[in-house]
């Protein structure tokens, strides 16, 4: 944060859906200390499960903590929670603008004003160090979808530049609304591609750590946990890697993600026994294999080593041949 210079115009913008983190910039004091943060916002709580009925009301609430030091200025609005197959890479991405049949929540959600009454997109401020209560409305129409309905409640600070520091912020802490709709449920789950490699690529760097990946795709119209296990132990049975229990990643309908997870602590060479696993409910699929870690320092020089044994064993046998050759030996 000390990298931030004093009368730039700094933008940040946080779209915390799925954490519910906050937004925070870092004002530098005298002699690059850092100073209580001007902007600090969070919400909470980070996501909602709502049972739908057709034609009913839902009121709740959620919370929008100030921890700057500055009067926030913010409003309220609900996106679609949706993923996006992008073109480029045929991967998906996280969205909020994309609509399909399972966001139609998004229309439905309506905020309480400082009037009284319920609109779309109200604005609000939160004095410092306090806490304001959003309320919220979910309003059915007589007839909706079956199966699940996604939408992000947003808090979003509005801009203003300050006279003093010239810092410009901006942040987006969510609240994520999972509504099950009455009707039939349709659960579909694939899982596919599983893979295990030595390797993984972060930002332009190839590191060495044995991962596990897999492709699960959502078929049906309800979200679902996707539970990927690696698990890594010595030649000997020695455990010393497995996924925890709790990591998991979250599916809506009509979208393929990757669930995936790799040991981080990897050493620079050993020989390992990996499984990986992927649970989606009461399905499983799993593969395993052997995996050989040696850095590529130690790889030339076994090559080497390997050359000048082949060497020296073809110079040792002509020797030979000459030497019986020369006494008549056979």
């Amino acid at each position: 944060m000390n990298k931030i210079l004093r009368g730039f115009t700094v933008v940040l913008a946080g779209f915390c859906a799925l954490l519910g983190t906050s937004g925070t910039v870092f004002a530098e004091g005298e002699g690059g200390e850092e100073t209580k943060p001007a902007t600090s916002i969070s919400i909470s709580p980070v996501n909602k499960v709502v049972k739908l009925e057709p034609g009913k009301t839902y009121d709740d609430s959620f919370k929008v903590m100030n921890n700057g030091s500055d009067v926030i200025n913010f409003e309220v609005y609900a996106s679609p929670y949706s993923y996006t197959k992008e073109e480029d890479d045929g991967e998906y991405k996280l969205g909020f603008s994309r609509e399909t049949s399972y966001t139609q929540i998004t229309r439905w959600i309506t905020f309480k004003d400082e009037t009284g009454a319920y609109s779309t997109k109200p604005k609000f401020k939160v004095a410092p160090g306090t806490t304001f209560v959003v309320n919220y409305r979910i309003k059915t129409p007589a007839s909706i979808p079956d199966g699940g309905q996604y939408a992000v409640i947003f808090a979003h600070t509005l801009s203003s530049d300050t006279e003093t520091g010239g810092l410009r912020t901006e942040a987006s802490p969510g609240l994520v609304v999972y509504g099950r709709s009455n009707g039939e449920t349709k659960f579909e789950s694939e899982i596919y591609d599983l893979k295990i490699n030595k390797t993984v690529t972060e930002g332009e760097k190839t590191l060495t750590k044995i991962n596990g990946t897999s492709m699960v795709n959502n078929a049906g119209n309800v979200d679902f946990m996707a539970y990927g296990k690696l698990t890594v132990r010595g030649i000997f049975g020695h455990q010393y890697y497995v996924t925890p229990d709790t990591k998991g990643v979250s599916i809506i309908p009509e979208t393929e993600l990757v669930v995936s997870d790799a040991w981080d602590d990897t050493p620079y060479f050993g020989l390992f026994h990996v499984t990986w696993s992927v649970t989606v409910k009461d399905k499983t699929e799993e593969i395993s294999r052997l995996v050989l870690i040696l850095p590529v320092p130690i790889i030339i020089l076994m090559i080497l080593l390997l050359t000048i044994i082949g060497i020296w064993i073809t110079i040792m046998v002509r020797k030979r041949k000459e030497r019986r050759s020369r006494f008549g030996t056979v």
